[in-house]
């Protein structure tokens, strides 16, 4: 290979220069495979980049890669140097055997899919060589890795990433908490998809003291926090003091890539009868924080994916807070109900619902379609600045 691959260590070394790219991955259920396809136009326009080395990997170019709900099923296997093709067929394999119909579990009082095949599914991919179960502080994972999940018993929002210079990452002496680089990689992964309404809450032991009951954590989807779209907070794991990473902010010292799993009309994702106006108010708030995050980076950084955000703001680029601290790229599909009417005038109301709910593993077929015609005129290799190549 033509450049120098980073392992996890030297990536969060503050002594090591050089600019750093992130990549923050969206939540959205089975619309995660439009995630895939622009993840492949990158993969491809960076592989070539790097001379069309057959060995390339995303996880070689992205120094942290962050993910919520599962988009932080893709981050993990990314971490884990698995190419792009391959996990397109992880993840339909996934969806498929996870959002499985079972009328014993209909109702607004239970989940609606068990989530004991989805831990039962990540427990085979996330495991060391020897047959282990990976933690969080594994080698395996050759670059960062960060998942957004929510503590329901804090009400807290919970990054946990692999920075070893970490606060909590690994166990000070005379605590009781349980490091996190020794939580089970499928527990973190699970936590951050736990939606509610789709999935029952994960636990997680937080402390261990002799003779006392264990601190257990409750935790659901991260998608529920205001950050389902990960890029802010992956930023702020990035550059925030508390966080022990410290990497230098800027516009050729950081590039920001945020993949999403379609924009659609708001409160158009919950299905069924148990869904009602709780549900869709749920889904519009996540819709409201994945707007916001978007207003937040396109006002911080610069690039050239700046979206309107609305008719009065438009696309900020009159707007400034100084310096840019950050190269920022957004990709997404459009999936709002004229848009999906435009290219699908004949397909029935309830196909068009399928391809914007997040559990319909039969509307992939369709939605990949439309995410690879999509991606080669939205994802440009002039869009990734040279700055940002490997040595």
């Amino acid at each position: 290979m033509g450049y120098f691959i980073r392992d996890r260590d030297d990536r969060f070394d503050k002594a090591k220069g050089g600019p750093r790219r992130i990549l923050a991955l969206d939540g959205g259920g089975t619309r995660g495979i439009v995630t895939l396809c622009y993840l492949k136009r990158i993969e491809d326009i960076l592989r070539a980049r790097h001379d069309n080395s057959p060995g390339f990997r995303l996880a070689h170019y992205f120094d942290l890669i962050a993910g919520t709900s599962t988009g932080s099923i893709i981050a993990a296997g990314l971490a884990m140097e698995m190419q792009v093709d391959d996990l397109i067929k992880l993840y339909q394999d996934l969806a498929n055997r996870v959002f499985r119909r079972n009328l014993s579990r209909w109702g607004f009082w239970r989940a609606r899919f068990d989530h004991k095949e989805l831990a039962k599914i990540l427990q085979d991919i996330l495991k060391e060589d020897n047959g282990a179960p990976m933690l969080l502080g594994s080698k395996k994972l050759k670059t960062g890795l960060l998942a957004v999940s929510k503590r329901m018993d804090t009400g807290s929002t919970w990054p946990l990433g692999n920075n070893p210079c970490g606060k909590y990452f690994t166990q000070r002496e005379g605590s009781k908490y349980t490091a996190n680089k020794d939580y089970p990689l499928w527990k973190v992964i699970r936590a951050s998809t736990a939606a509610p309404y789709y999935f029952d809450p994960e636990e997680i032991v937080i402390t261990e003291e002799e003779g006392k009951e264990p601190v257990i954590g409750r935790f659901v989807d991260g998608g529920v926090s205001p950050f389902n779209n990960p890029a802010f907070q992956a930023y702020m794991y990035a550059t925030l003091d508390g966080y022990r990473v410290n990497w230098k902010p800027g516009r050729n010292q950081m590039l920001v890539v945020s993949v999403g799993t379609g924009r659609a009309d708001a409160g158009a994702k919950a299905t069924g009868a148990a869904a009602g106006d709780a549900i869709g108010a749920l889904f519009g708030l996540m819709d409201d924080a994945v707007d916001l995050t978007e207003t937040l980076m396109q006002w911080i950084g610069t690039g050239d994916t700046h979206r309107r955000i609305d008719s009065e703001l438009g696309d900020l680029s009159g707007d400034s807070m100084g310096a840019a601290k950050c190269t920022y790229l957004r990709y997404d599909l459009p999936l709002k109900r004229h848009e999906i009417n435009s290219e699908f005038p004949d397909m029935t109301y309830a196909d068009k619902a399928a391809l914007v709910a997040l559990d319909q593993p039969g509307a992939m077929k369709t939605l990949r379609g439309m995410a690879e015609r999509d991606a080669p005129g939205k994802v440009s290799a002039d869009h990734f600045p040279r700055v940002f190549d490997l040595r």
